[in-house]
């Protein structure tokens, strides 16, 4: 590669012979251009100290060929896993994938949709923080850019792709309570629609099996949820203050930090002898499998609301869509059996 550094795209024609139109033509597609002229570019890329500012080069479309991808917190291993997938589908498809995370803060999501819609994305595909969005910020760039909603359903953008969990927190409440004592629920203060969803759907179940529900809320407002698992199970174990044996968390990430809490307190963890207490989650978290006993849990269909959600989006951006409303798609969950529960 030449020592030189090439800082625009006028200096990149310049050096290679190639015209600044053909370039900007090719790095906009390169299926667009000849296969000859396609190989005197990537010749020529491959000999100078060149990359292009997609960003730049969109500006000056119509319609990019960028997809925005927005999610409360990337850290968290369900949105990284189904962002991975989604990410590959639009690629495949010719798309640029571009991804923001709103770190669990409204105004780091506020600043992720702003900067998107600065991209002029083809359209997006948001999940929302949910509880503590702004939702009239995010209602105005749904309005303005073709967005579907995954995983937190607010009533915002034009469809919905997610999980019913109505149906997949029964299935695992009958499970509990046929092989043990019912569930109590442990839960924190929600962060989205789910986790309303998921403890309205625990108490409906208990009640149907003619169980009483016993709702645990523990402190916390943000999301780490591990380390509110592991310290809030650990004062509920000291203090005696769990209703029932078998606990069923909200979600995975809490039900990791509640079973680090019972080895901590000297319990052991499963359904079986000599075990003390049996702890369930949800999601089919992609740790849950190699927590200590393995997390018996409820998986979310991950690679169908990724598929889905990329398949309703680009209906959309094609103009496909027929709908008058919003519609709502949601996947079922299926039951996991591990040691934990």
């Amino acid at each position: 590669m030449s020592g030189r550094k090439i800082r625009n795209m006028e200096e990149f024609a310049e050096v290679s012979g190639i015209s600044r139109p053909t370039l900007s033509k090719y790095f906009q597609d390169p299926g667009s251009v000849r296969k000859s002229t396609r190989e005197r570019v990537e010749t020529a890329l491959g000999e100078f100290d060149y990359r292009p500012n997609i960003f730049a080069i969109n500006q000056h479309r119509k319609l990019t060929r960028t997809i925005g991808i927005v999610v409360p917190y990337l850290a968290d291993p369900f949105f990284a896993e189904i962002v991975r997938m989604i990410e590959r589908l639009c690629i495949d498809l010719g798309y640029w994938p571009v991804v923001f995370s709103a770190h669990g803060q409204q105004h780091l999501e506020n600043n992720a949709l702003a900067t998107l819609e600065t991209l002029r994305p083809a359209g997006a595909l948001v999940a929302p923080l949910g509880r503590s969005s702004d939702l009239e910020t995010v209602q105005r760039f749904t309005e303005r850019v073709p967005t579907v909603i995954f995983d937190s359903n607010v009533n915002v953008g034009r469809a919905f792709v997610g999980s019913d969990n109505f149906q997949s927190i029964p299935l695992i409440v009958d499970y509990l309570c046929r092989t043990g004592e019912p569930p109590c629920f442990f839960e924190m203060p929600p962060v989205n629609p789910n986790a309303n969803k998921r403890r309205d759907a625990y108490v409906q179940s208990m009640q149907r099996l003619g169980h009483d529900p016993q709702v645990i809320r523990v402190p916390g407002s943000d999301w780490n949820f591990e380390k509110i698992g592991r310290e809030e199970g650990m004062r509920l174990i000291s203090e005696r203050a769990l209703p029932s044996d078998t606990v069923l968390c909200s979600n995975d990430r809490l039900a990791i930090g509640m079973i680090a809490a019972a080895y901590q307190k000297g319990l052991r963890v499963g359904h079986g002898p000599n075990c003390a207490i049996r702890i369930a989650g949800h999601d089919d978290h992609p740790w849950s499998q190699f927590t200590c006993p393995p997390l018996t849990t409820v998986s979310q269909d991950y690679r169908s609301i990724a598929k889905r959600s990329v398949e309703v989006l680009f209906d959309l951006i094609d103009g496909k869509s027929s709908s008058d409303g919003r519609p709502e798609e949601l996947f079922e969950g299926k039951l996991v059996l591990r040691a934990s529960a």
